[in-house]
């Protein structure tokens, strides 16, 4: 069985699971975004195990109220994980606030309670409800593949209503967000606000089980947030781009889902790869690439960035000590840094492809006119420092060296500037040896 990409957004069969995923995935992000910044993750992964229990027992009651309604009994699952879940949101509140419970301790009890409740009201289904007890079973993790065109309207109602609350509230949301104190001194009511977005909150997991699950709501909710906060500090970048990545993770697990199956499915052979897990599969990798590759915050740039600070530290180094010295060979260069013979050969080559320094003969290096004239712009700022330290803080002559060291690969020519006229332009150091004079710009 072929399937082309538009028939997952147009055939009858498959367009139901992918809009609803997506719509479901893009109405969580947003409100992940919330809970990521307010640093209460773990707060959706308790309540969506705490909506266990009530979908067991709304199950269990609809069943005997209702069995030849097997078609509504989603009404049961909402009705039930909707109770549940905003009784364990009271019980966090109630140990933190009367139990004088602190917030992680609190979440924690409450997740491992309620889930227990709800494990052990499943298997009590099991053996007298047999045929329901596979349905609560399934929101475990999730059955997106069983979704209709009324599913994609209760989605886009929730993506569709959370995104307008945010357009909405967003001043306010967001001084409330960042200083809460200040918010309340202006008058906005924050504790109100804080209020409806966990009434948003206990919404979106409820309506989410349904495709990705008890168990793995939380990582669809949290995923795409910390992706998104990787490439942005302004706050509706980051939800822009939360909403993007849980709307192509909801696409790309449900498509990833299907193809997969059907892939390995051969020979007579079924295997399912569910949608649910596959969806917060998906969400992680966005996060996990994101934290690797981001431009700004990402680990693959930031090592890159030590790496290449790291190098210049040394390029300049190896300046200042030729331009103390006048000349040194590639072996006092060697046991002056104690850095691998190959790393020094590439240090020294970019030094005479800058135009930096040259190579003479018996493999001994000097300094160009432009290679002087930084190695002297380093030491003059090295020496400013130094000056700094003793005569506006007071340090001791002795103890100033290694500070002027680490400092002079970073002071800016504004702060060089700001130094000079502080200082009065001082012509020597502590150590009474000569500042060099400002040279021209390299």
């Amino acid at each position: 069985m072929n399937f082309d990409f538009l028939d997952f957004f147009l055939n009858p069969v498959l367009r139901a699971p992918t809009w609803g995923c997506i719509l479901m995935c893009l109405a969580s992000s947003l409100m992940g975004v919330l809970i990521f910044l307010r640093k209460r993750s773990l707060l959706g992964e308790t309540l969506s195990h705490a909506t266990y229990p009530g979908v067991c027992i709304g199950v269990s009651v609809f069943a005997l109220l209702f069995p030849e309604h097997e078609e509504w009994t989603f009404l049961a699952v909402l009705g039930g994980a909707f109770l549940s879940s905003l009784l364990g949101l009271k019980a966090i509140e109630w140990l933190e606030r009367r139990g004088k419970v602190r917030t992680d301790a609190a979440l924690c009890f409450v997740l491992a309670v309620f889930f227990g409740i709800g494990i052990v009201a499943a298997s009590a289904m099991q053996s007298s409800l047999p045929t329901w007890h596979k349905q609560v079973q399934m929101l475990l993790f999730g059955q997106a593949a069983t979704m209709t065109d009324m599913h994609i309207a209760i989605y886009g109602g929730l993506a569709l209503l959370i995104s307008m609350f945010l357009c909405a509230t967003f001043p306010s949301l967001q001084a409330s967000l960042f200083d809460r104190d200040f918010a309340m001194s202006t008058g906005i009511r924050v504790t109100f606000l804080e209020r409806i977005l966990f009434w948003l909150l206990l919404l979106s997991l409820i309506v989410g089980i349904r495709s990705v699950g008890v168990v793995l709501m939380s990582g669809m909710v949290i995923a795409p947030a910390i992706a998104a906060r990787q490439f942005s500090d302004r706050l509706q970048t980051v939800f822009g781009l939360a909403a993007l990545f849980g709307a192509l993770s909801g696409l790309l697990g449900n498509y990833f889902s299907i193809i997969g199956s059907v892939a390995l499915s051969k020979g007579g052979q079924t295997l399912t790869l569910p949608t649910g897990p596959m969806i917060v599969l998906v969400g992680t990798a966005f996060a996990l690439l994101s934290l690797a590759f981001a431009p700004k915050r990402g680990l693959v740039f930031r090592v890159g960035r030590v790496f290449a600070f790291r190098f210049r530290c040394l390029q300049e180094n190896i300046l200042k000590g030729i331009w103390k010295k006048g000349t040194l060979s590639f072996e006092q260069l060697k046991e002056a840094h104690q850095i691998p013979r190959f790393s020094l050969q590439w240090t020294i080559w970019k030094l005479i492809r800058e135009g930096w320094a040259i190579e003479t003969a018996g493999r001994t290096f000097q300094l160009t006119e432009d290679g002087r004239q930084k190695a002297a712009s380093i030491v003059r700022l090295h020496r400013l420092w130094e000056v700094y330290l003793t005569e506006e803080l007071g340090l001791q002559v002795e103890k100033v060296h290694r500070t002027a060291e680490e400092m002079e690969h970073i002071l800016t020519p504004e702060i060089e500037e700001k130094l000079t006229r502080l200082l009065s332009d001082p012509k020597e150091d502590p150590h009474r040896q000569p500042i060099p004079e400002r040279p021209r710009a390299l």
